[in-house]
């Protein structure tokens, strides 16, 4: 068995990456891999509360989120200086995550086996 770490750095609706990235460790946790999620910079605000699309057309990702849960994945994890720097707190997100500070990327990642950045 192998550690999956997904960082997710980018904006909720700044394309498809996002759902294929959410689909990819879906199906690894499927397999019953342990699977950890990591939010930086702009990706904090995919678990931001009452985000909307910018185009009518586009679909929310946080109900996909909120899928998380039924495929056991390990934790949620947010960089708190990418939260401050955004004006968020944890209270303004949508699932329960950990902080974790800038100092303790470098150790966090390198204690999974797999890091996926998306």
């Amino acid at each position: 068995m192998k550690n999956f770490l997904f960082v997710l750095r980018h904006s909720p609706h700044s394309g498809s990456g996002i759902r294929e990235s959410l689909d990819m460790l879906m199906t690894v946790a499927a397999f019953d891999q342990p699977v950890k999620l990591l939010f930086l910079d702009e990706g904090v605000f995919l678990l931001k509360s009452g985000q909307c699309p910018p185009n009518p057309a586009m679909r929310p990702t946080a109900p996909l989120f909120a899928a998380l849960e039924i495929y056991d994945i390990e934790g949620l994890w947010v960089e708190q200086e990418s939260l401050s720097e955004r004006g968020l707190s944890l209270a303004d997100l949508i699932l329960p995550a950990q902080t974790l500070g800038r100092a303790d990327i470098a150790s966090f990642l390198a204690a999974a086996d797999i890091v996926v950045a998306c």
